[in-house]
Parts: structure tokens; sequence; C-alpha cells
């Protein structure tokens, strides 16, 4: 077998399945997101003035949430099975 050459029945990036990449990578992402938007909610009711390094964390969390949930998806889903 050369270099180049890849075993039969897997692919150019190993035996993945990107089925359950793109689900648990989506579930994460909304749970990144979940967590954040709960913890906006329940912090300020806590705390009377929560740090403001606190806040921006749950913010990053939320945002950092809907593109994972956006783009993992797309790429598990459709590109990296296409590029095999």
């Amino acid at each position: 077998m050369d270099e180049g050459d890849t075993p039969v029945g897997m692919g150019r990036y190993g035996d993945l399945d990107y089925s359950r990449l793109a689900k648990r990578s989506f579930l994460f992402g909304l749970s990144l997101f979940v967590i954040g938007s709960i913890g906006q909610v329940v912090l300020p009711a806590v705390l009377a003035a929560p740090p403001a390094w606190e806040l921006t964390l749950l913010f990053d969390l939320e945002a950092i949430g809907l593109v994972v949930s956006f783009f993992s998806p797309l790429v598990f889903g459709v590109v990296l099975p296409l590029t095999e």
C-alpha cells in the first residue's frame, strides 16, 4: 500500500460517524446557549450587582453556542461527507 492509499472501508478522515458528530456538536452548542441564557436571567436575581466579567462570560457562552450549533451540522453533515 502506498502512502496516499487508505484502507478499504475507511474514508479520508478515518471511520467517522458524521451524523452522530453533527447531532452531538449541535446539542453541545445548544447547551452552551441555554447555560448562557439561564445564567443571564438567574445571576442578576441572585446577586444584587454581578461582576461584569461574569455577565460577559455568559454572553460569550450564548454567542459561541449559537455559532457552534449553526455551523456544526453544516460542517459535519454536509461539508466533511462531501470531501471523502
